[in-house]
This record gives C-alpha cells, sequence and structure tokens, in this order.
C-alpha cells in the first residue's frame, strides 16, 4: 500500500488565488494539472479582461450566444436558473447590459476542478476559490471541516482576522461562499434598484455544493434589509453582517457555529 502524503497546490486564475490542500495515497500532480487547466479554460471563454474572448466579443456585438462555444449558453441558461431560484436577486447582468457570468463561472470552474480530482480517486480534500470553500464529499473528518470566516475588512487591515468558525462536520454541507465589499468595494448589482448593494458588510452562506452557496451569498447581499426573510423563504443557511458590525443569521446556521 502506497503512503498517504499530503498535497498542497496554488494556482493564479481568473484575478483571483485558487488553493488545494489535501491527502491521497496517489501521484496528484497529474490530477492537479487537469483540474487546473480547466479553470483556465473557463477563464479563457467567459473574461471580459481578455479582450479576445468569447464573451469580450459577445459584450462587444461582434458574436453571438448561439456562435459561441456551447457552454456560454449553458451558462446563460444556468444564471437564468439563479435569477429565478432567488426572485430576481441575482442578475448576470451589468447595469450597462452586458452578460457577465462572473457571479457563477468561478465557482462552476471551480467544483468542475475539484470533481476532476474526485475523477483521479483523490477524494480527501479542501478547495479555496477565492475565499469561497469546497470541500470533498469523502473529506476527512474533523478540523478540516472547521471553517473560518473572516471579518468584513481587507486582510491588510490590522482589524483582520477570524470572525467566527462554522463547523461541517455531522452536516450535508460541502461549501461556505462569502459576499461583502472588504477586499472588492462594491461590486455587486441590486438588479430591483438599479444600484450597487450597500446596505451590509457580508454575507456567508453554507450549502451542499460550491455553487449554491456562491450564487446565494451574491442575491443575499443584493437583497440587503430583504436577506433574512429571502433566505429563510428559501431554506438558505447564512449568517449576516449590517454595516455596524451587527451579527444575525438563520437558525441553521446558529446551530452551525462555534467559537474562535
Amino acid at each position: 500500500m502506497s503512503e498517504v502524503k499530503e498535497f498542497r497546490h496554488t494556482e493564479f486564475c481568473m484575478g483571483t488565488v485558487f488553493r488545494f490542500v489535501g491527502r491521497t495515497d496517489l501521484d496528484a500532480t497529474k490530477a492537479i494539472d487537469e483540474a487546473v487547466a480547466i479553470l483556465h479554460e473557463a477563464d479563457s471563454i467567459f473574461s471580459l479582461y481578455k479582450q479576445d474572448s468569447p464573451l469580450s466579443k459577445l459584450a462587444r456585438g461582434e458574436t453571438s450566444v448561439a456562435d459561441c462555444d456551447p457552454v456560454v449558453s449553458d451558462i446563460w441558461d444556468l444564471c437564468e436558473k439563479w435569477t429565478e431560484e432567488t426572485e430576481g436577486w441575482f442578475t448576470a447582468f451589468t447595469a450597462e447590459h452586458t452578460f457577465d457570468p462572473s457571479g457563477v463561472v468561478k465557482t462552476w470552474a471551480a467544483n468542475r476542478a475539484a470533481e476532476k480530482l474526485e475523477q483521479f480517486g483523490i477524494t480527501d480534500f479542501a478547495m479555496n476559490a477565492g475565499g469561497d470553500i469546497r470541500l470533498s464529499k469523502a473529506i476527512t473528518p474533523g478540523f478540516a471541516m472547521r471553517i473560518g470566516i473572516s471579518t468584513p475588512v481587507t486582510i491588510a487591515s490590522a482589524e483582520a482576522g477570524v470572525l467566527t468558525v462554522v463547523d461541517l462536520n455531522d452536516s450535508n454541507y460541502r461549501a461556505v461562499a462569502t459576499s461583502g465589499t472588504a477586499e472588492r468595494g462594491e461590486h455587486i448589482w441590486n438588479p430591483k434598484t438599479n444600484s450597487w448593494a450597500n446596505q451590509l458588510a457580508q454575507v456567508t452562506v453554507v450549502a451542499e455544493e460550491l455553487v449554491t452557496a456562491d450564487v446565494w451569498a451574491t442575491a443575499l447581499f443584493a437583497a440587503g434589509d430583504q436577506a433574512l426573510a429571502l433566505a429563510e423563504r428559501h431554506g438558505v443557511q447564512a449568517l449576516f453582517v449590517d454595516l455596524e458590525g451587527t451579527l444575525s443569521c438563520t437558525k441553521g446556521f446558529t446551530e452551525l457555529l462555534r467559537p474562535v
């Protein structure tokens, strides 16, 4: 039997950092290579910062969804599904009516990358996708399933640190996603008011899979003072930090909280 060893990999993509940490008795090199290739392929298709990407050409009116790679249509449909699911609080369209699915693509691609590791038989790992966490289904219980939630300030601040900890042991949750303004300022669009969302400092969501957690974190942040009621209507477990630093959360989230 091969020795079980820890593996770590950091990949820069989509303007953020993806980190893989886990344990396996297999050689993880090929699996990681194929996993990160998925991330870069998604970036090459969906980045609005790459002038020659299909999405940039779509935004300039130089092509159509029908003429793009079929995955563009798939993501378009996925975004429409989430717009309906979130009662319209999630949108993939900018103020200029440009299709920008970045609110889905990062974690969609991250989830596919994690699935690639699992296809190789690597089943005990965690992935950090720009601050959003995806745990493998067979991750070893214990410390790895206790996820720290950052305070809603930039990591450069002297006040940066861990706000609280969520314990996913003995639960079906394998994903944690956070939306806020600490690092990127106002960047989440409120489609109901056609303005930047600014009523909350931070929202964290736990879910069984990563895209669900990410989309709901975005939608609830956009919903502002309506977020708690929205989460409860849909059975979403979330933690909210308001502009004064006051915490509130859904009942199910309360049960996951642990002292720092």
